[in-house]
């Protein structure tokens, strides 16, 4: 997608092997930044499971009302615990696919520049993350259709946020 923005933005018409050209070039990189992703995400998932798992199995073992609140509690800390460890993941991904794709980058300094990116325009990133959860929203209501419109649209600003931070002109 990023590629076809490229693609766009210089006046050329998109193509559909533009959607596959990570395929062509980068490949190896690309493929080692979407394992790091997964392994980041899955410990994500089982740090919160862990402490979510437990407060409801906590709850659940005390058998009366006061129960049911250590077990709220324990998922409200989880969902908190889970936001709180992939805003720094998050990040580190936002531009890195982008960076590894054009300007060559292996995937580590990918995830470094990205991350000092976002670090540097985090009040922009934060209106920008807001705007987008309420556009998913209303994107999930028509039966998830709307997500067809946004995803190009996230995509595109995706690339002209890349471009602005990391391309000089």
């Amino acid at each position: 997608m990023l590629h076809a923005c490229r693609r766009a933005v210089n006046g050329e018409t998109p193509e559909i092997g533009d959607l596959f050209a990570g395929f062509n070039r980068g490949t190896g990189n690309l493929v080692v930044l979407g394992l790091i992703y997964m392994v980041g995400m899955f410990c994500i998932f089982l740090i919160t499971l862990a402490v979510g798992g437990g407060g409801v199995v906590g709850g659940m073992m005390a058998g009366s009302p006061a129960g049911i609140g250590l077990a709220f509690g324990g998922v409200a800390l989880a969902m908190v615990l889970s936001v709180v460890l992939s805003l720094p993941l998050f990040m580190a991904m936002w531009f890195a696919p982008a960076l590894v794709f054009f300007n060559q980058m292996n995937p580590v300094d990918a995830m470094k520049s990205s991350f000092g990116a976002c670090v540097k325009n985090v009040l922009p990133f934060l209106v920008y993350g807001l705007i987008v959860l309420v556009l998913a929203f209303f994107a999930a209501l028509p039966l998830f259709l709307g997500f067809l419109v946004l995803l190009p649209v996230v995509f595109g600003s995706i690339y002209i946020a890349y471009r602005d931070i990391f391309v000089a002109d």
